[in-house]
């Protein structure tokens, strides 16, 4: 009797394993998958956002839609993704300067941001472009910084928000250069391309995936790029650290997060998941060709990741002094 109740005490409990695998594999079936993007259309984040949704829902057997909730630098969305539910049904794809660089800032948040997230993937990484208006009579590094000492008041830069790593990128490069930049905070990437092409700000940092069109578009010039070599795609214009400044290198890193305690079993699915659209041919030659080399990782890499990013962050702003003004 004893040894009966023992088998059906562990059919019981493999049935139920196998009920638990069968819910968790049906997850996402019948509902919505949404993708958070903290800023205005057109920027890195978004561009990306929108690359990889289709083939995300086809692998999740869902609807994966974009959502841009632009606001407070980027708060509004974030804020939104930390207090949703942890079901893996909203998700947060951002650059991870805010999660980074603002903290390292000192910039105020209503969430933690190393608590109230978890890491599904890293996305991407793009190269800063350091870019001018076509108004300002400069073709490169050393004559930006000299125009910039010369020019009463000093230029502007635009940046896609601030506590960005775009933002903490234009700043440290004017600490080291000796310049007096004053910083614009707009509500992403595009709209501080725009007001740049436009001549309302002088200087911009940004990410390369949402820059280099306007560039080959010649609505803005391009001065260098903040890889650590020479970009595959773009062999003739020179990094900033060959151009006087060694070691400064700088881009934007995308990821993908959602809210804390998002059981284990749907972020294993969605990492999978993610990682599958960027392997495929297309989306890759589509990134690549833009400016974004894809870097996807597991999830315990990616929070290690934002734990290392911090932690340099916050030695570089203590050592320099950069503070969010």
């Amino acid at each position: 009797m004893r040894q009966f109740v023992r088998l059906a005490l562990l059919c019981l409990a493999a049935s139920t394993g196998l009920h638990s695998t069968v819910i968790s594999a049906q997850n996402f079936s019948g509902k919505t998958v949404r993708i958070i993007v903290p800023f205005a259309p057109g920027g890195t984040s978004d561009i990306l956002a929108r690359a990889i949704a289709n083939k995300l829902g086809e692998g999740l057997g869902t609807t994966v839609v974009v959502d841009n909730k632009p606001g407070a630098n980027g708060v509004l969305g974030s804020d939104l993704v930390a207090k949703s539910a942890p079901d893996g049904l909203t998700l947060l794809l951002s650059d991870m300067g805010g999660m980074t660089t603002g903290p390292a800032l000192g910039a105020k948040y209503p969430f933690d941001a190393q608590k109230d997230f978890t890491p599904i993937t890293m996305i991407a990484y793009s190269p800063h472009l350091v870019v001018v208006a076509n108004s300002v009579p400069v073709k490169t590094l050393a004559e930006l910084v000299a125009a910039s000492k010369d020019k009463t008041g000093g230029f502007s830069a635009a940046t896609s928000g601030a506590g960005s790593a775009p933002h903490l990128a234009a700043a440290l490069f004017a600490k080291r250069a000796g310049v007096d930049w004053v910083f614009i905070p707009y509500k992403g990437g595009a709209q501080a391309i725009t007001d740049v092409m436009a001549g309302h700000s002088h200087v911009l940092f940004n990410g390369m995936l949402a820059t280099l069109p306007a560039v080959k578009a010649n609505q803005l010039r391009l001065l260098a790029v903040s890889s650590d070599k020479r970009w595959p795609t773009l062999p003739d214009v020179p990094t900033v650290a060959e151009s006087g400044y060694p070691g400064f290198i700088t881009g934007s890193w995308q990821g993908l997060v959602a809210a804390a305690n998002t059981p284990p079993d749907i972020v294993a699915r969605l990492n999978a998941e993610v990682i599958k659209a960027l392997a495929n041919p297309e989306i890759r030659e589509r990134l690549t060709s833009q400016g974004a080399d894809p870097r996807p990782m597991t999830s315990a890499q990616f929070g290690e990741f934002l734990k290392a990013e911090t932690a340099k962050w916050i030695a570089l702003v203590k050592e320099t002094g950069i503070k969010l003004e």
